[in-house]
């Protein structure tokens, strides 16, 4: 666990809770823009197969730059490519 990247995690909180809801309930156009970030995923160096770099243990593949599991961040439109390799689709509404 790198505590650094969790604590900048926490201003994130509401991205992680879309990835996770986009990741357990599917849908064709979040898989579509999922598969499309993780193409440009696969050729960017900071891609951590093993997990070295995750901000928690076990969430690999993730994100060297910011640690985040990219299973939930590619799913979360809110988010955005720390190295700007894909865009955030969306903003979240805040309550």
């Amino acid at each position: 666990m790198k505590i650094g990247k969790l604590l900048s995690a926490i201003g994130n909180l509401d991205q992680i809770a879309e990835g996770v809801k986009n990741r357990i309930f599917k849908k064709d156009d979040v898989e579509e823009v999922a598969a499309e970030r993780w193409k440009k995923c696969l050729t960017c160096p900071s891609l951590d197969r093993a997990g070295y770099k995750c901000a928690m243990v076990g969430t690999q593949p993730c994100c060297a730059d910011c640690g985040c599991s990219l299973g939930l961040k590619l799913r979360a439109l809110s988010s955005s490519c720390p190295k700007g390799k894909w865009k955030k689709k969306m903003k979240i509404k805040k309550k």
